[in-house]
């Protein structure tokens, strides 16, 4: 029996080079994303392949012949993982896809913050050639780092990191510190009292209740006025509104930011019309390659749950498999 499967996004080579070699498989790319839509389809398919649209308690009620949901990516905060472990459906990310694309976008923001890449820009092509000694860049060597988060992308960025021969600081509760120790960094309890000594903030957590909003008011005003925060994990992790009133009063010389509270994010956003701040369209984990290994990850996700052979490395509510 052919088994369908619902694609929240465009069907990428790395998507088609798994499904193109199963007879009993199809898909079916869905543009129009309202939750209202979804559910009046979600009960014909037996697997989704999510992009950032919100994948719903009443959605999940409904989906009476859903094997699997595959993120598209390994971020799940739109997902209501609860509801699918209650049905016993597997959530499955992608694994390590993107993290090599996220810690050097990344590492891409401290270095054009750093070297003030953007500003020099617009000021050669006016000529003020000067710039370079009126406002002189920093390196990053000897520069401090505080990376909040160890797991896949966080490992990858502390390696990039310490290459550019930074010392290097780590909060992660939920890992085995002496692994920091052992990457060559080192491991923080209390991140908020080593923030007064860093001169780069990079969040490169999970969102969740306990890490919504945990950069905020607080935590930027004991800062250098000379550092950096850069966000390339989920909107909200930064308070946007705080960070819009740091950046303002000049309490941090800026900020790299890729994930939005709202996304897309809007013209209007406060965060726009700010000269101290690079943004990007939340494309911190997409490049040519990572596109590929994301889609083949992702399907390749669903066709194993067919086979019954789902890698329990990939899957966020393990007690479904």
């Amino acid at each position: 029996m052919t088994k369908r499967v619902m694609v929240q996004m465009p069907v990428s080579v790395g998507i088609k080079t798994v499904f193109d070699e199963r007879e009993d498989i199809e898909c079916e790319v869905f543009t129009e994303l309202s939750e209202e839509n979804i559910l009046q389809h979600i009960g014909n398919y037996d697997a989704a392949i999510l992009g950032i649209a919100p994948f719903t308690a009443r959605i999940v009620g409904a989906a009476s012949r859903l094997k699997i949901v595959s993120r598209f990516g390994v971020g799940y905060d739109a997902v209501d993982v609860d509801a699918l472990t209650r049905a016993g459906i597997p959530l499955a990310v992608v694994g390590s896809a993107n993290s090599v694309t996220v810690a050097e976008h990344a590492l891409m923001f401290m270095l054009a913050l750093a070297k003030h890449t953007v500003a020099y820009d617009r000021m050669v092509r006016k000529g003020a050639w000067e710039i370079r000694f009126d406002h002189p860049p920093v390196d990053l060597a000897g520069r401090t780092v505080l990376i909040l988060g160890f797991g896949r992308i966080g490992r990858r960025l502390v390696k990039r990191c310490l290459g550019m021969e930074m010392t290097v600081l780590v909060h992660d509760p939920y890992v085995i510190q002496d692994a920091i120790a052992t990457a060559g960094a080192e491991p923080v309890g209390d991140w908020r009292a080593a923030l007064p000594d860093v001169d780069f903030l990079s969040v490169n957590c999970p969102k969740n209740a306990e890490t919504n909003g945990m950069v905020g008011s607080p935590e930027l005003a004991v800062m250098k006025e000379t550092a950096y925060v850069v966000n390339t994990a989920r909107g909200g992790i930064v308070d946007e509104a705080a960070l819009v009133e740091a950046l303002k009063a000049e309490v941090i010389a800026g900020a790299g930011i890729d994930p939005y509270v709202v996304e897309p994010a809007t013209p209007d956003n406060p965060l726009f019309a700010l000269p101290n701040i690079l943004v990007s369209p939340h494309s911190a984990g997409v490049s040519e390659e990572s596109i590929y290994r994301m889609g083949y990850c992702a399907a390749k996700n669903v066709a194993d749950c067919f086979d019954g052979k789902l890698d329990p490395e990939n899957v966020i509510n393990g007690e479904t498999i």
